[in-house]
């Protein structure tokens, strides 16, 4: 590594998407984490903007904006491989895409690889969305130096699609480990009128997520139970539709900003997030974060997470998953094991190891 701070170019366009969703924050955090370390200098790569992106996903780090928008800039990425991060940024010693949007390789490449989603359900998928990935998936095959997978099911899916083992590293991703005060509980269960017992889900609306099995399974519980769903209308999924019954019981939210989700996971019954697949699965940690006991899909990288701290249910049966917030719901017992086995199982999953494990890899193909 040179004497200086190896400075690295580090994508972060996704923060400008109408749905930044789990890579978003992933991107940001990990370079808050990055920057706080002090020992590497970052700089932001992002198409051309007029204005700033949401409060909530502004970036941390300064950033250097190409002159393309950006759909024409993923189009000449992947089509044209141009124009070079280094266009804006000026000279680098590491280009770092932090999805699948993949830069020309100027320099050594990184790629964060989250998911492989779009091969096991393509039909989840927009046309065009499929497109992109797999050309970005073409791309970090042939020309990453290393590939950083979120988890173990990542790395087990990035081998199966012909990645070389020896390009893979795990890094798994963060959470903010901070519990909801008490009266911050109860002003944001005040702000959102949730006055009975709720069970909660959080995320992007789309097919993945699974919202039809999750609704199917809550509307077998007590009545006297709310669902609470909580986050951005994503695509291919008809909500509505979903809850053409018992619409009065279930609290479609859509976004809400990042001070209100630790007080709204805190003040939940039970989380449920059974997920046909996950890369990672920020929610899951989210919530054991907060103490709150979670039910969620076996097979997948939430799995992994909840290893030990929550009851795994096979998503695609809704009975499996009202047995599972059946147990955790009238069994007080069950429940405050759950909470704390989470809270050990969260308080591991640090941004300052994943930016440790991130600077390692600079390291590598710096060598």
């Amino acid at each position: 590594m040179p004497d200086r701070r190896p400075r690295v170019a580090f994508t972060i366009e996704q923060c400008w998407h109408r749905v930044p969703g789990g890579t978003a924050v992933a991107a940001i955090e990990a370079a808050r984490a990055i920057v706080d370390d002090g020992s590497i200098d970052l700089i932001g790569v992002a198409a051309r903007h007029r204005n700033p992106p949401p409060a909530a996903y502004a970036p941390p780090i300064p950033v250097a904006h190409l002159p393309l928008p950006r759909i024409a800039l993923y189009e000449a990425w992947h089509r044209l491989r141009a124009p070079r991060v280094e266009r804006a940024t000026g000279p680098v010693d590491v280009v770092h895409a932090t999805s699948i949007a993949i830069p020309p390789k100027s320099a050594p490449l990184i790629v964060t690889m989250h998911d492989l989603a779009f091969l096991h359900e393509p039909a989840h998928f927009t046309r065009r969305g499929l497109a992109f990935f797999r050309r970005g998936l073409e791309l970090a095959k042939s020309d990453a130096d290393l590939v950083l997978c979120v988890s173990e099911v990542t790395r087990r899916d990035c081998i199966a699609a012909g990645f070389d083992p020896g390009r893979l590293v795990t890094v798994p991703l963060g959470v903010k480990s901070v519990r909801a005060r008490p009266e911050a509980v109860a002003q944001v269960a005040t702000k959102y009128g949730l006055n009975r017992t709720y069970v909660m889900w959080a995320g992007t609306i789309e097919p993945r997520k699974n919202l039809r099995g999750l609704i199917r399974a809550f509307m077998s519980l007590d009545p006297d139970l709310d669902l609470v769903l909580a986050g951005p209308k994503g695509w291919n999924e008809d909500l509505d539709a979903l809850l053409a019954s018992g619409r009065e019981r279930v609290r479609v939210l859509g976004f809400v900003p990042p001070e209100d989700l630790g007080p709204l996971y805190a003040g939940a019954a039970v989380f449920c997030f059974p997920s046909f697949l996950e890369g990672f699965g920020f929610p899951v940690l989210e919530a054991m974060a907060q103490g709150t006991p979670v039910v969620t899909s076996k097979e997948t990288s939430t799995e992994e997470l909840a290893e030990g701290a929550g009851v795994l249910v096979d998503p695609r049966d809704p009975e499996a998953i009202a047995a599972g917030l059946t147990s955790v719901l009238e069994d007080g017992a069950l429940a405050a094991r759950l909470r704390e086995a989470g809270l050990r199982r969260a308080a591991q999953y640090t941004w300052e190891r994943t930016a440790g494990l991130i600077g390692d890899a600079y390291a590598r193909v710096m060598a």
